[in-house]
């Protein structure tokens, strides 16, 4: 009996998975959620004159006549995109880039560059992905082949290039360090210049600042070495705006000062008041741990206000003394920054800039109101408020100040 049960039990076990692998055959299978990269399909191509063996690289004379037909098939995608058929435009992209291939490296790499900032143009985030992959393929090929043999300066710069076009800038920069190793190495200075600006400008537009700064003072360094003076300026512009964004007060003014002896040993003094500006703002920012340094600030705002009034520069002479006035006006010294004021004014009406003016006479009478001379701020506002309506701005505001002086005053 006993025996009889475990038959029956038995068949019914391997009836119920008999049942169960029928359903699951009969099930569809799911689509392949991730289809192959078309860079990396082996299906044998017409236009290759022979399937290469082992690996075996096509004669010069294979690829010379290969060359022109993937030029063809370049000039045909570009056609086909042209006329808005971005799907067989890449699949013709696609196959000439499998069989760039059998071109050499340099010369996949730099077709994949080409193809690879179309994609990115094209926002095709798929074409973009299987550059990139077949990209790092090379890259790592590159690598292993480096340890062995010389490296080759040329790919490497081009994959770095191709790299920025489908904006991968890590390994963009993985590549053009490379290629720095090597003309450090060989001593380059031309070759080293131009490797540092390019690694320089991608941590910029990747507003990595403080890998950017030291690349800026080596360049600093190379050029200032050379007389190379329009460069030597252009790095120390650099070098102040990625100090600036870095709030590195003190290199910031070691960058700027340079600057101001170079601009004035040229008498180029145009650019003068805004470098003034920023040393000032740069002090000011220094005095908050040292108060000794508020004087060198004070000197510079009252350097930049002069320096841009004796060159007609009136919209940046009001800047600089928008900044004076806020200065004395942190340090409790009212009658400096209503004195300063009196020449915001002037300085405003030069420009004919009457909403500067009408501005500056607000700014007037709140000064007057901390020391409660209600006269004289009644009297700002008033000039203020002739203004406003001139203007047919903030009328409401000045009569609203008006109206409570005068009730203060009752």
């Amino acid at each position: 009996m006993l025996r009889r049960l475990i038959v029956i039990v038995t068949a019914a076990i391997l009836s119920s998975n008999s049942l169960t692998l029928a359903a699951d055959s009969q099930k569809p299978k799911p689509p392949d959620q991730f289809p192959p990269n078309p860079l990396e399909i082996t299906t044998p191509d017409p236009l290759l004159p022979r399937l290469p063996k082992d690996k075996q690289p096509l004669t010069l004379e294979e690829q010379q006549n290969l060359e022109p037909a993937l030029d063809a098939l370049n000039r045909e995608a570009a056609a086909k995109l042209q006329g808005g058929d971005q799907v067989t435009a890449f699949e013709i992209w696609n196959r000439e880039l499998r069989l760039r291939r059998f071109l050499g490296s340099l010369a996949e790499v730099q077709a994949l560059s080409r193809v690879g900032a179309i994609a990115w143009n094209q926002n095709n985030g798929d074409e973009v992905k299987y550059i990139t992959q077949r990209l790092q393929a090379i890259q790592k090929q590159a690598e292993s082949q480096k340890k062995t043999a010389q490296v080759d300066l040329e790919l490497w710069r081009s994959l770095g290039q191709a790299y920025q076009n489908v904006r991968s800038s890590k390994e963009a920069l993985e590549a053009y360090n490379q290629v720095l190793l090597v003309v450090r190495q060989q001593k380059d200075t031309v070759a080293l210049v131009e490797i540092l600006k390019t690694i320089g400008e991608l941590d910029l537009s990747w507003f990595d600042y403080p890998k950017a700064a030291p690349v800026y003072e080596e360049l600093l360094g190379l050029a200032t070495s050379q007389g190379d003076a329009v460069n030597e300026v252009t790095y120390l512009q650099r070098l102040a705006y990625i100090y600036e964004q870095t709030k590195q007060p003190q290199q910031s003014l070691n960058v700027l000062n340079k600057l101001v002896e170079i601009y004035v040993s040229e008498n180029n003094l145009t650019g003068i008041p805004e470098l003034k500006l920023a040393i000032a703002a740069n002090y000011e920012s220094l005095a908050k741990k040292d108060p000794n340094l508020l004087l060198e600030a004070f000197k510079n705002y009252q350097e930049a206000y002069t320096t841009a009034w004796q060159l007609n520069e009136y919209v940046r002479a009001g800047d600089a003394l928008q900044k004076l006035i806020a200065l004395y006006h942190s340090q409790g010294q009212i009658d400096e920054a209503l004195q300063v004021s009196q020449i915001l004014v002037q300085t405003q009406e030069q420009s004919a800039n009457f909403y500067g003016m009408m501005e500056a006479y607000d700014q007037i009478g709140q000064l007057y109101l901390e020391r409660k001379d209600f006269p004289q701020a009644l009297t700002a506002f008033k000039k203020g408020l002739e203004l406003a309506q001139k203007l047919k701005h903030e009328e409401a505001y000045f009569n609203g100040q008006i109206e409570k002086i005068s009730k203060a005053k009752l």
